[in-house]
């Protein structure tokens, strides 16, 4: 079953080829399960009391929860950084830096710094110089060839940018940070990089807490971009096999492109093809000073702690770095659509269909709607769309709904995708789910059925949160997309109040024609198979 309301890595991004981690709206009281409390109780006695908040001068924030029950401690650093904060023409950045972050710094990753400092500042002027002119090269040939001189030069910057790879890699330790954790204990060392932001998390035994707060520190003050061009060639690697070659994350990535015209949400966040060969270890370290510093960064820390010891932690390592500068801010707003938009794609795969309506984002009042809707049409064997068209009309062979997608901040979409089950057509599956749409506006939601999902979805999110991670991920979540992790005390009332009239109300609004895109996976099977839209328009 789905948690419709806790910020989490939407399924459809965690695993496409963009690694878009996307996150939706949560709408509940974290609970230290210790106090065997229950959701009636808890606005007063459970998160709200827990949290102990502090901020340093330089701007990064510090949420700490103590939980004695195991001496571990989980920790989540999380930056306010994404795929929307990219330009033109250097899409893929914060993805790629988040690779690059595991790459260590000017003491850990490095077997002599000071001898390996020279050698990769001229291996990143040589590479870069390299395919300056190899593009330059590329420009020109279309108007005359290349000249014996054109050719001489780029072969003598190939060959040195070679030489400088195999002596930068002499001084490589591969790996150190993540071996430096596991051997002290670490367990979960990952990261995650989405629309809105950038997270680092890991889980440590609690008296392992001072290694990580000096890696950490270390890796946000001074970390070092070794390896770089094997490592963008990695994430190239990742793209083709994530979207151009996979057919459902080619299809969200065509979805998503046609649904916004002018927000950078619209863009991949794995980048381009172009984007990504032409990234820069200039442009990359900019990326970096901009976007990740302190300021721009929460940690949060849940387990066996005593917040005053961790803030003087906190301070001897994190408070040393300088603040950075402010955030350039996202101006761009999506324009209203005004008409329908579809986009095919043609894939030797078995066909699906994907629907976007336009929605608004975190904080808006219709959001907290959205999320119930979302678990009344999709959450589960038990809901409408699962019910109607897998089960009883066996018109598909899978459906699924997502409240907010490809991130929370800015408005977003409502999705609703299916597989249909041959012999079955995508038209059909199309015609059915707006036969549900159609339902939502029409049929008021019965007492017992959002009784049912507003305690589904209280009981997934307990569920949830009863580890460390879980906790600590949210409590940074919300500081960051939210601006405050009381958001989520909050947030739990809004969605408890959502009515049949409301739903009735929202779905009336948003889910029009003119307000969707509709994207669909074409089986290629010889000549040019055209996907047919519905015959029956059932949505107004």
């Amino acid at each position: 079953m789905k948690n419709r309301l806790r910020l989490r890595l939407s399924k459809r991004e965690l695993f496409n080829p963009n690694r878009l981690y996307v996150l939706a709206a949560s709408l509940l009281i974290v609970l230290d399960l210790s106090l065997n409390l229950n959701l009636s109780h808890a606005a007063s006695f459970g998160l709200a009391d827990r949290v102990v908040e502090q901020k340093l001068s330089n701007g990064l924030t510090v949420l700490m929860v103590e939980r004695h029950q195991t001496p571990v401690v989980s920790l989540n650093m999380t930056f306010g950084v994404g795929g929307v904060n990219e330009q033109v023409g250097q899409t893929g950045l914060a993805h790629l830096y988040e690779h690059m972050a595991f790459k260590g710094t000017r003491t850990v990753g490095t077997k002599d710094y000071e001898k390996e400092r020279p050698i990769l500042e001229e291996w990143f002027r040589v590479g870069t110089e390299l395919e300056q002119r190899q593009r330059e090269l590329a420009r020109r040939s279309l108007d005359k060839p290349a000249s014996p001189e054109d050719h001489a030069a780029i072969e003598r910057l190939q060959k040195r940018f070679t030489e400088l790879q195999e002596q930068a890699g002499q001084f490589v330790a591969g790996n150190e940070m993540a071996l430096l954790y596991q051997r002290h204990g670490g367990v979960g060392l990952n990261a995650a990089t989405g629309k809105d932001l950038t997270r680092y998390m890991i889980s440590l035994p609690a008296n392992r807490l001072p290694l990580w707060a000096a890696l950490e520190a270390d890796r946000m003050a001074h970390p070092v971009l070794r390896e770089f061009y094997k490592e963008r060639g990695v994430v190239m690697e990742e793209r083709r096999l994530r979207n151009d070659d996979n057919p459902n994350g080619l299809l969200y990535e065509t979805f998503t492109s046609a649904a916004f015209r002018a927000h950078p949400y619209g863009i991949p966040t794995i980048g381009w093809e172009s984007d990504i060969l032409s990234l820069t270890p200039a442009a990359t370290e900019a990326f970096f000073k901009t976007y990740y510093g302190p300021g721009n960064a929460t940690i949060a820390i849940v387990g066996d702690i005593n917040p005053k010891d961790v803030m003087t932690l906190i301070e001897q390592t994190f408070g040393k770095i300088p603040a950075g500068p402010p955030q350039p801010p996202i101006v761009t707003v999506e324009p209203p659509q005004r008409g329908e938009r579809r986009v095919e794609v043609e894939f030797d795969a078995e066909p699906s269909v994907t629907i976007g309506f336009h929605k608004p984002g975190l904080g808006h009042p219709d959001d907290y709607v959205f999320d119930v809707i979302d678990a009344v049409l999709g959450d589960g064997l038990t809901s409408r769309l699962y019910t109607s068209l897998v089960r009883e009309k066996k018109l598909a062979a899978s459906v699924n709904s997502d409240s907010n997608y490809p991130g929370v901040r800015s408005t977003n979409l409502f999705v609703l995708s299916a597989t249909p089950l041959a012999p079955h057509t995508t038209a059909e599956i199309e015609t059915a789910i707006y036969a549900e749409i159609e339902r939502l506006k029409t049929e008021p939601v019965s007492a017992k059925e959002l009784e049912k999902v507003l305690n589904n979805i209280d009981a997934d999110l307990v569920r949830a949160l009863r580890s460390n991670g879980g906790l600590a991920s949210q409590l940074a979540l919300y500081q960051t997309v939210a601006g405050d992790w009381r958001y989520v005390v909050k947030a739990r009332d809004k969605v408890a109040a959502v009515t049949p009239e409301s739903i009735q109300r929202v779905a009336a609004e948003y889910f029009t024609k003119s307000n969707r895109t509709v994207a669909t996976l074409v089986k290629k099977a010889g000549g040019k198979h055209v996907a047919a839209a519905p015959t029956q328009e059932v949505a107004r």
